[in-house]
């Protein structure tokens, strides 16, 4: 989907939206002048005019009045304060895409008046470095060339899904908290490490860089992780005898429950 000629305002500008911002241009996908940053903070607002060459402003009334696109960036907790002055402006002319969790379409939809144009997405940090996941649902009002339009805009941070809403929940639980479960298994390989004798910063290096490994191998092998696993896995080996300890310990199980439980209480902040 062509993003030409459209202008997208960002309402809030932190950490999701500059990577947003930066994808965007870096992928050439749109052009500066097509970029509206609205924030309460000046000395971030400037930051980012600074560095990008976006126009910025701290209205947001007038940032979505501008705007084709609007792209709410802000924290689940300002969305009803961030939403009621905006109802007047949010005529079916504009999309309104949601990365705050826990906000539901029918939620926004409601709070800008009726029958407003909504896709919520789900994405996760990596999209700090290009590398993110986001799943995309539309609301009741949102049509498939708004999908097309979402998926333009987050994939250039990531990669994109589509999903029915009533699944984001299991997206935030797997994918949106994902990162750190990775980067706490992380955290007890570094400390098995130095338990089995390695310096910290030996053992930081190589788990990190075994991490990042791993998931590039998945990636580019294309290797269904299984069949990866076993691959690394000779009988009666080191790596047969650690994965039995995990194994024994029910691992797997423990992750299922992990993310049950996320997904249970994403329903409980999200009101599902």
């Amino acid at each position: 989907m062509s993003l030409k000629n459209k202008t997208i305002a960002f309402l809030g500008a932190g950490n999701m939206g500059e990577a947003l911002i930066r994808g965007l241009l870096t992928a050439k996908t749109i052009m500066p002048s097509q970029i509206i940053a609205a924030d309460v903070r000046p000395e971030r607002l400037g930051d980012l005019a600074k560095t990008f060459g976006i126009r910025t402003m701290n209205d947001n009334v007038k940032a979505v009045a501008d705007a084709d696109i609007v792209l709410l960036a802000v924290k689940p907790q300002q969305m009803s304060a961030v939403l009621a002055p905006l109802e007047s402006a949010a005529t079916v002319r504009k999309l309104f895409i949601s990365i705050a969790a826990g906000v539901t379409t029918a939620r926004i939809e409601g709070e800008l008046g009726g029958k407003v144009r909504v896709v919520r997405v789900m994405p996760n940090t990596p999209a700090l470095v290009g590398a993110g996941a986001a799943a995309l649902a539309k609301g009741a009002y949102a049509t498939e060339d708004d999908l097309a339009t979402a998926e333009s805009i987050l994939g250039a941070v990531g990669i994109t899904v589509r999903v029915e809403e009533r699944l984001i929940d299991a997206v935030t639980a797997l994918s949106g908290s994902g990162p750190a479960y990775v980067f706490y298994v992380t955290e007890a390989m570094i400390k098995g490490g130095v338990a089995a004798g390695l310096d910290e910063a030996l053992a930081k290096k190589l788990a990190i860089q075994t991490v990042y490994g791993a998931a590039k191998l998945l990636v580019e092998s294309g290797e269904e992780p299984e069949s990866l696993r076993r691959k690394v896995t000779s009988p009666g080996g080191t790596t047969e005898a650690a994965l039995k300890v995990m194994s024994e310990r029910k691992l797997v199980e423990i992750f299922a429950e992990a993310i049950k439980a996320a997904e249970q209480r994403s329903r409980e902040l999200s009101g599902s």
